[in-house]
């Protein structure tokens, strides 16, 4: 199967360019990815749920050693590298076998607002079409304010909700979005070698 990869794709802020390069991360990113999405994920429920779930939270989906597994088992499959330091990262996987889902993408906010989620969900988009996918979904916290946007502009439809009660007795409510996936969803800075 080819490997599509996002190298060096140059954005231009003002006088500012940012080297972005988009890979498959390995056990040295995982302190990284812990951080940022540990820190991304907070933000997303930040006056939802107590202090208490959100610990608990973050240790169990975040926590170095459990993020290192995720990496081997393939739920991790993107990292996105400034200067080799990592700004962004995305999982998913394949729910069904024409069915991809997006299970996480958070951005350092020091990097947000720069194409960087843009280009890691192209990255897993087109490794979803590449397993035979032809539809894709997310859940994405009510009141997300930075992820609702994102993929209602990446042609996301909101399908339902899905409300959980928390260990802590708290009710969040996950919005399930859903798009069509086919080839020329992706297309921009894809590497066909």
């Amino acid at each position: 199967m080819t490997e599509y990869y996002f190298d060096q794709v140059v954005f231009l802020m003002g006088v500012l360019s940012i080297d972005v390069t988009v890979i498959k991360p390995t056990i040295e990113h995982a302190s990284a990815i812990s951080i940022i999405c540990a820190t991304g994920w907070k933000q997303t429920v930040q006056g939802l749920c107590s202090e208490e779930y959100q610990t608990l939270n973050v240790q169990n989906w975040y926590h170095p050693e459990r993020v290192c597994n995720d990496i081997l088992t393939g739920s991790y499959t993107h990292v996105a590298l400034v200067d080799s330091v990592v700004v962004g990262t995305i999982g998913g996987g394949m729910t069904g076998s024409q069915t991809g889902e997006v299970f996480v993408l958070y951005v350092d906010e020091k990097y947000r607002y720069k194409g960087i989620g843009r280009l890691l969900l192209e990255a897993l988009t087109q490794q979803q079409l590449n397993s035979g996918a032809i539809e894709q979904y997310v859940s994405v916290q009510e009141g997300n304010y930075l992820g609702i946007p994102f993929y209602e502009a990446r042609g996301f439809i909101c399908k339902g909700k899905r409300s959980k009660v928390t260990e802590t007795g708290e009710t969040l409510v996950s919005l399930r979005y859903w798009r069509e996936i086919v080839s020329s969803s992706v297309k921009d800075h894809v590497n066909n070698d």
